[in-house]
């Protein structure tokens, strides 16, 4: 089973001080302890990296910079991530209808993420954004016990 992580857990796992961090590390271990793949979109690496580095200058925290993109860099390779971006002119019109369908909840890059699970038939996403609830293709975990549950129900 492949599993797409969102940039909400991304950024817990990268950077150590993020208030998820707990959180990411027991959701990404309970992954880890199922057949489970992790499935890395590029859209998720860029927000997660933006996010990051928006939230060090914010904090006053410049000088962990180029520990965040080490740590980047040792949990993900550019052969690990699948590239959706060149995609996104023939998904367009179907991005802007799933905003639209979600009344303005799903941003543009929430929507590309889940219309991309679907294109490549990943049936659940590793995310603290409740706004994918509303996909009915997806499936979101947020807690380890979301994992078993999600095993279980595909094995039987």
């Amino acid at each position: 089973m492949r599993v797409v992580i969102d940039s909400s857990v991304f950024v817990g796992l990268v950077n150590p001080l993020d208030h998820r961090r707990a959180q990411a590390i027991s959701l990404l271990q309970a992954i880890q302890a199922r057949p489970c793949t992790l499935f890395y979109l590029d859209c998720v690496g860029a927000e997660s990296i933006t996010t990051i580095l928006r939230r060090l200058s914010e904090q006053q925290r410049s000088q962990e910079i180029d520990e965040i993109f080490n740590r980047l860099q040792q949990m993900l390779k550019p052969s690990q991530i699948v590239w959706v971006f060149p995609e996104v002119p023939q998904m367009f019109q179907e991005i802007l209808a799933l905003m639209q369908m979600s009344n303005g909840s799903l941003n543009f890059n929430d929507a590309l993420i889940a219309l991309a699970c679907r294109a490549y038939g990943v049936p659940a996403i590793a995310s603290f954004d409740t706004d994918f609830d509303q996909i009915p293709w997806l499936r979101r975990l947020a807690l380890p016990g979301d994992v078993a549950a999600l095993t279980d129900v595909t094995a039987g």
